[in-house]
């Protein structure tokens, strides 16, 4: 009942995961990331084991075609579900279980897959890998939204619309972007929405976070708000509104 797309981005190495569905907050239990290990998009008759084990076996080092045949083979229920996964080295595999509800299955390219059941046919999913790869210019983030509404526009879930995620992470084990429609009319368009007002504030300060390689972050917030008040101008004047001469002070 979902389709998503499981993608790392060969120039950073970033990896994201975008999925929507007609089913309440498909981001709780369909995406697991951890950055510079891997991702895993578990789907169908979900089994959020295989999110959580699939990434523990990715960080030990275990490639993802012996992760699904690992994974199914201790699992009776594996023709009901859905998986596809991809490691921080761009090696990626999928399963589609035979018991899943038409139209259901897959597509793996370069350093990219594309899974889907109950849909309305074989084109979602190919309109959404189609898109994804065209927009190799464009941000991880925005490549992964026009890929999903290439696979809405196709026909998506035949059931209709409800929920959809997106999740990005660099190199941390925490995402440096996750955001949700958890129950809403038109989720893909929430989540463009929800993208863009990230990019206001968000997303610059997410740049300032503590890593492993620099855990004390950055604390100076003088930096980022001239940065923010810099694109607020901008925004303005390209807006035909005159800019105003001082920042919003920066509140997380």
């Amino acid at each position: 009942m979902t389709w998503s797309i499981v993608a790392r981005d060969p120039s950073t190495g970033h990896l994201g995961i975008a999925v929507a569905t007609r089913f309440f907050a498909v981001g709780a239990l369909v995406p697991y990331i951890r950055g510079g290990i891997g991702a895993v998009a578990t789907q169908a008759f979900v089994s959020p084991l295989y999110g959580v084990d699939g990434l523990s076996l990715l960080a030990a080092g275990k490639a993802p075609e012996e992760i699904i045949a690992d994974l199914t083979a201790r699992d009776a229920g594996r023709d009901q579900r859905q998986l596809h996964l991809i490691d921080a080295k761009g090696r990626n595999a999928a399963f589609t279980g035979t018991a899943c509800i038409d139209w259901a299955g897959h597509l793996i390219d370069e350093n990219v897959s594309v899974a889907g059941n109950m849909l309305a046919g074989p084109d979602v999913v190919a309109e959404t890998l189609a898109t994804y790869n065209k927009a190799m210019d464009k941000p991880l983030a925005e490549r992964l939204l026009l890929a999903m509404q290439a696979g809405e526009d196709a026909g998506g879930d035949k059931r209709g619309r409800q929920s959809a995620a997106l999740v990005i992470h660099r190199d941390q084990d925490y995402p440096w972007l996750s955001i949700r429609a958890d129950d809403h009319p038109d989720p893909l368009a929430e989540l463009v929405r929800l993208h863009a007002v990230a990019g206001e504030r968000y997303l610059h300060v997410a740049e300032t976070m503590a890593t492993r390689q620099n855990p004390n972050g950055m604390t100076d917030r003088r930096e980022i708000d001239e940065k923010i008040a810099t694109l607020e101008a901008a925004a303005r004047i390209t807006a035909g509104r005159p800019s105003a001469s001082f920042a919003t002070p920066l509140k997380t």
